[in-house]
């Protein structure tokens, strides 16, 4: 059914994606329309997800100061003499943590959706055997991304408690926790733990697209648990090393499993290669040799140049 105003036709199919030709090969327009696709289907559903999460905003609320009741309840324990008090400042303050909390929970609620639409903003330029890898992307980030929000959220009280714990007792003085910047505080602990578990996700993505091998993996094992380390230790907003532990050890246990994993992937795609000539495997490790050669036999024949020339050198002086 058209929509129209004032006799004028409302057309939406600039919303439409372009059509994906069998190759998969897009123009660059064509990807820019494939992404304003995405990217607007993504945000209307993350807009519903807040409409969704509006209704149930005061157990949402609970949600949200539930870390902080957990803080203020260890640091009477471990630092009686500090006093915590959570605020509102200013008028709109109240409003602004409403609309941040619901859109906290409708980007969470919806992560399966916005999952979907950034594979398969990837997936136009994969073959359609690599294509099937689209429900099992969707099925695996989507529990990883919850669980590493979930990690954030449930580390929260001990950040904030050593936080706040750097405050010297006994001088009477008033923390005050604006909820607002709490809720922003919040956001980027739990946002942080949920993309840093998609990391070893994306290394095996890279590896079933073949930009990367398990060998390599291998080979630079040590400096990718290292540099895990140093994510945490810069991603988390907290400066506990438990925070920074409960990122980095999961982290580098699903990089290990990844690399795992990439073996077993690039056995049985060299099982198919063997098994079917014309796969896209053989053709690419045919040219590559091919390749080789070439520049190999280029090589021998400069190097039979230069030779050559050395050796008439002295017969011309002579």
């Amino acid at each position: 059914m058209a929509l129209s105003i004032k006799g004028r036709k409302l057309s939406f199919a600039w919303l439409k994606p372009p059509p994906v030709p069998p190759d998969g090969n897009m123009s660059l327009y064509d990807h820019l329309r494939e992404l304003r696709y995405r990217l607007v289907f993504s945000v209307v559903t993350i807009i519903l997800g807040m409409a969704l999460s509006a209704a149930f905003y005061p157990q949402l609320y609970r949600v949200l100061k539930r870390p902080l009741d957990m803080a203020k309840a260890d640091l009477a324990i471990s630092h009686p003499g500090l006093d915590l008090q959570a605020t509102n400042d200013g008028v709109t303050a109240g409003f602004m943590v409403f609309i941040k909390l619901i859109a906290l929970s409708g980007v969470i609620v919806t992560a399966p959706i916005w999952l979907h639409q950034l594979w398969s903003f990837i997936v136009p330029g994969l073959l359609a055997k690599e294509k099937k890898w689209a429900r099992t992307f969707v099925g695996i980030a989507t529990p990883l991304f919850l669980a590493g929000v979930a990690t954030g959220y449930f580390l929260l009280p001990k950040g904030v408690g050593v936080l706040i714990g750097f405050t010297p007792e006994n001088e009477d003085l008033l923390n005050l926790l604006r909820m607002e910047e709490f809720l922003g505080f919040m956001t980027r602990v739990m946002l942080v733990f949920g993309i840093s578990y998609l990391i070893p996700l994306v290394m095996l993505l890279l590896n079933i697209l073949g930009v990367i091998t398990a060998a390599q993996m291998k080979r630079f094992r040590p400096f990718i648990i290292l540099i895990a380390f140093v994510f945490a230790a810069v991603a988390t907003p907290t400066t506990d090393p438990f925070s920074m532990i409960a990122m980095a050890l999961p982290m580098t246990i699903l990089l290990l499993i990844t690399e795992q994993i990439a073996k077993v992937n690039e056995r049985r795609r060299a099982a198919r290669a063997e098994d079917d000539p014309t796969s896209r495997d053989t053709v690419l490790a045919e040219l590559k040799a091919l390749d080789e050669k070439e520049r190999a036999e280029k090589a021998a024949l400069e190097s039979d140049g230069t030779g050559s020339d050395d050796a008439e050198q002295p017969a011309k002086t002579s």
